[in-house]
């Protein structure tokens, strides 16, 4: 049965779900690129390129996203007040040890992909395959992520 709200607010739901994937991209990048930096230990070069390898595919993520934004006449978000408020990461401090720079990346990366999740349901409600195929896309990416995350932590 189609839905009865009206166009407008299943947009306006849309990309604030977009926004919202988005805050939680840019905090991702942030605490992935703090993790690149100071992490330490037997595993420094594999989680340093790991880490580099991930904050790289989400400064790409986050244009892509913010750019289908505004395909949908909507306005992007920004700034890292406006970004830490709709992200509501958990952040860390540095020094940690290697493996809880792994497991907060992980916990991290399971918020964006939760949210992710929402936006591809609205999508899909919304009829709009474009923005659910990017969802999709990122659900992924993420969920391959963290795959290779906890397999660090099993070694």
């Amino acid at each position: 049965m189609p839905s009865k709200r009206p166009r407008a607010t299943r947009a306006a739901e849309l990309t604030g779900s977009l926004n919202q994937v988005l805050a939680d991209s840019y905090a991702l990048l942030s605490l992935t690129h703090l993790a690149h930096w100071n992490v330490e230990g037997p595993g420094f070069f594999a989680l340093h390129a790991a880490f580099q390898t991930q904050y790289e595919e989400l400064f790409v993520a986050i244009d892509e996203i913010a750019e289908r934004i505004r395909a949908l006449d909507a306005y992007a978000i920004g700034g890292l007040a406006t970004f830490a408020r709709a992200a509501q990461m958990k952040e860390f401090a540095s020094p940690l040890a290697q493996d809880d720079y792994v497991r907060a990346l992980i916990a991290a990366n399971e918020k964006l992909m939760g949210d992710a999740a929402r936006a591809r349901d609205i999508a899909g409600k919304a009829n709009d395959a474009e923005s659910q195929d990017l969802m999709i896309g990122r659900i992924t990416l993420h969920q391959k992520t963290i795959w290779m995350l906890k397999s660090f932590l099993n070694g």
